[in-house]
């Protein structure tokens, strides 16, 4: 499949999930891209209502009660 690249912003404490996220993976060599696409694909592949999900993530980062 063919990937398409784009860029996004994220808050610290994300990044530094991700980051402990590809420490934990130093054995596969993976990358921040490659770790954010795999907890992407894990959260689309999963069976939630998605966007019930995002629209309520989104809420409540905007009222900063996330």
């Amino acid at each position: 499949m063919a990937k398409e690249k784009f860029g996004i912003a994220v808050e610290e404490d994300i990044v530094q999930e991700v980051d402990e996220l590809v420490a934990e993976c130093d054995d596969l060599g993976a990358s921040r891209s490659e770790i954010v696409e795999a907890v992407l694909k894990a959260f689309i592949q999963s069976d939630s209502d998605h966007i019930k999900q995002v629209r309520e993530i989104i809420i409540r980062r905007r009222k900063g009660t996330l």
